[in-house]
């Protein structure tokens, strides 16, 4: 019997027998379920592409052939196969085995793909430069059909297919991405899968034929032929795939290994880029999962058994989801729109109320922005729940389909900040940077629940343009949980003097409170100002910073383009002669806990008293209020 633990690379796949095989696809299944269990992450996808990646590595060679993830949270399987098994119990934890592919990881990764829809333009690009450096290895794109419902997919299936490089995409139809797919896309390739007995069909009939002698080929030649008519006359929807250079292969069934090796086999043999549509079920194997896939799409640690999830604490999200409902009640211009996460942005119940007010557009951020825009054009007042990281997608749309024409809308930018264990691609520390480039934006940060729905208020109805309130994954600060929000942009909490001014907003405020409660039982005072509105903010904040003689700025986002940094050239322009420094990200976070995330970019209490005691000496600071 073979043994998981046993497989070190590719090469030993392929000198197990197919029920060997098989066998090693339900070890794979317990492992990810236990690892997954204990570690949480992304399940049902991965337990959907077992068979597939089993395959894959039975009939191409890494590195020499290069796969390409699509979303790369399926890539599971693939690294327990590729000498990672002895690491895949710190998964997604720091400094463990990465979610997703990681070139840095292994020689097997070929390239990052935390985002959705890339696939196929960077198997393209790969596959072109086998091609011009005379590399006669396969470029292997695998992408889910939720994926499909991103642009970038169909502008790499446009380019690919007019080369004659050594391409196969293979299309993972699990019908959903996150949520349960939406669209023509959806409703395309169920018209596909329908199909699937004529494919097995075929696939019988070549078989009994080339098995009758001296007379069995010819007759299956001419079958061919006959088909060939048939399918353009019969089943002309593979057109959409050919009409763009491809050879189109399928449905094949995804968890049927000879099935699949043939298929993969045959699409070796093409002389042009090959589709090869592979039907899977998400959850294949852990019946929960395969009930539930969306729950189990990405989940926290759960009990392996019982299935059992831990009850979540409250959240900004959650908070923003009740918010919403509530605004929506007493305004029937309020609609919602989410780009595949409905359940990540807590919208099942705005969905569930008002179904005729909310819309899923799959996974094209770029086409929400802008079919934002345009319902704002027509009256209504539309709230686009997003993930901070999600957002730098549709940088053009917001610029050129939203801010040139002052178009209203609400942008709910979820995870903002440090984000826990999804590593570099999720980090969610770039969104005020882009957002402040752009003309009629404003920004809220709020750093407690409440906080959040007076700022979605004031988004809606006190400003125009685009209206962005970002806020964190997980709860609010424990210090904050008396905190009264208010509608003014700054809050102020005067220190004993005028020597020194912390600055901050969002989340830190907590942390800042936390530090200023252990500077002061050093004896060090400060002042607090915390903003309310980052962006524009408020022309009074400038004269409170000048009037103190050190400021000391601290904001969870990327140093470049940050609010302090804009702060610090404003003082600059003031002629402001005290001391200013501003302590933010500049650095790529992997994977991590909140907690490690802040402290590594010390932006959590310690590492503000610490960064307060490099900036100041005995002169600058107030000892016992002197």
């Amino acid at each position: 019997m073979v043994n998981l633990e046993e497989i070190h690379s590719p090469s030993d796949i392929k000198e197990l027998n197919k029920k060997e095989q098989i066998a090693l696809c339900e070890q794979l299944r317990q492992t990810m379920i236990d690892t997954v269990s204990a570690n949480g992450g992304h399940l049902a996808s991965n337990l959907g592409v077992v068979e597939l990646t089993v395959a894959l590595h039975s009939v191409f060679t890494t590195p020499h052939d290069t796969i390409v993830w699509d979303v790369g949270h399926q890539c599971y399987a693939h690294k327990l196969l590729t000498d990672r098994y002895a690491r895949f119990s710190t998964l997604r934890q720091k400094d463990g085995v990465s979610g997703f592919p990681k070139p840095s990881e292994s020689e097997h990764d070929s390239f990052i793909t935390g985002h959705s829809s890339t696939s196929i333009s960077a198997a393209n690009g790969i596959a072109k430069a086998k091609a011009l450096t005379d590399d006669n290895g396969y470029t292997i794109a695998v992408i889910g059909d939720g994926a499909l419902t991103g642009g970038l997919a169909y502008e790499g299936l446009s380019n690919a297919g007019r080369s004659d490089d050594r391409l196969i995409v293979i299309l993972n139809d699990n019908k959903m991405s996150i949520s349960q797919n939406v669209g023509f896309v959806s409703r395309y390739l169920t018209h596909l899968r329908s199909k699937v007995r004529y494919v097995r069909f075929k696939q019988h009939l070549t078989y009994a034929l080339t098995r009758i002698p001296l007379i069995g080929k010819p007759i299956n030649r001419l079958v061919h032929n006959w088909k060939k008519k048939m399918k353009r006359s019969l089943f002309a929807h593979t057109s959409f795939f050919e009409n763009m250079g491809f050879h189109y292969m399928g449905p094949v069934d995804g968890h049927d290994l000879r099935d699949l090796t043939q298929a993969l086999e045959a699409a070796k043999s093409v002389d042009r880029p090959v589709v090869l549509h592979v039907a899977t079920v998400k959850g294949k194997g852990y019946a929960l999962a395969e009930k539930n896939p969306d729950t189990y799409h990405g989940i926290s640690h759960f009990d392996s058994r019982e299935g059992a999830v831990k009850t979540s604490s409250p959240s900004f999200s959650s908070c923003f989801g009740d918010a919403i409902c509530r605004l929506a009640a007493e305004d029937e211009r309020i609609v919602a729109i989410t780009a595949a996460m409905i359940k990540g942005t807590c919208l099942e119940a705005f969905a569930a109320q008002y179904p005729t007010r909310f819309f899923d557009t799959g996974i094209a951020e770029e086409h929400a922005v802008t079919f934002a825009s345009g319902m704002g054009v027509g009256g209504l007042l539309p709230v686009f729940a997003v993930y901070s990281s999600f957002l730098q997608r549709s940088y053009d749309q917001l610029i050129n389909d939203t801010s040139i024409m002052d178009n209203h809308i609400v942008l709910a930018i979820d995870r903002a900040g440090v984000v826990p264990d999804d590593g570099e691609t999720h980090q969610g520390i770039y969104d005020v940077a882009m957002l402040r480039a752009i003309p009629h934006t404003t920004i809220y940060a709020p750093s407690t629940f409440k906080e959040l729905e007076r700022h979605l208020r004031q988004a809606l109805y006190d400003t125009g343009g685009i209206a962005a309130v970002r806020y964190p994954k997980g709860g609010e600060h424990p210090l904050l949980a008396d905190y009264e929000p208010s509608y003014q942009p700054y809050t102020l909490r005067e220190g004993k003097n005028k020597k020194l001014l912390l600055v901050t907003y969002g989340r830190t405020y907590g942390e800042m409170l936390a530090a200023r409660r252990q500077l002061e039982q050093n004896g060090q005072y400060a002042a607090v100002l915390k903003l309310n509105c980052i962006h524009p903010v408020d022309d009074e904040v400038v004269a409170i910073m000048k009037s103190y003689d050190q400021v000391l700025f601290f904001e969870e986002v990327s140093r470049v383009g940050g609010v302090g940094e804009a702060l610090g050239s404003c003082l600059m322009q003031e002629g402001y002669a005290g001391r200013y420094a501003v302590k933010a990200i500049d650095t790529v976070l992997g994977a991590c806990t909140t907690e490690q995330g802040l402290q590594a970019v010390g932006l959590d209490a310690a590492g503000i008293v610490r960064f307060v005691r490099e900036q100041t000496t005995a002169k600058e600071i107030s000892h016992d209020g002197v």
